[in-house]
């Protein structure tokens, strides 16, 4: 079921965003959800490569935490 989401913006913005949904042949509508759902991809969700990296850093990041939380740690700077 799709929903309406109404959106304010100034008329400078509303012309950005419409060049920008011509230039993709889109509606403004289309564009602005399709931008909306690139964002919260891209910038939110941890691809495989990422989290197999903070899998294998785990045991060093609980170990400092811990360090963090038992005073044992110094500020540089």
């Amino acid at each position: 079921m799709t929903k309406t989401i109404t959106l304010r913006v100034d008329e400078n913005v509303y012309k950005t965003l419409k060049r920008a949904a011509d230039g993709d042949r889109r509606t403004i509508s289309n564009f602005l959800e399709y931008a909306a759902i690139n964002y919260v991809f891209n910038n939110n969700v941890v691809d495989d490569d990422e989290m197999k990296e903070t899998v294998f850093f785990k045991k060093d990041m609980n170990k400092g935490l811990e360090d963090i939380k038992k005073g044992r740690y110094k500020i540089i700077g």
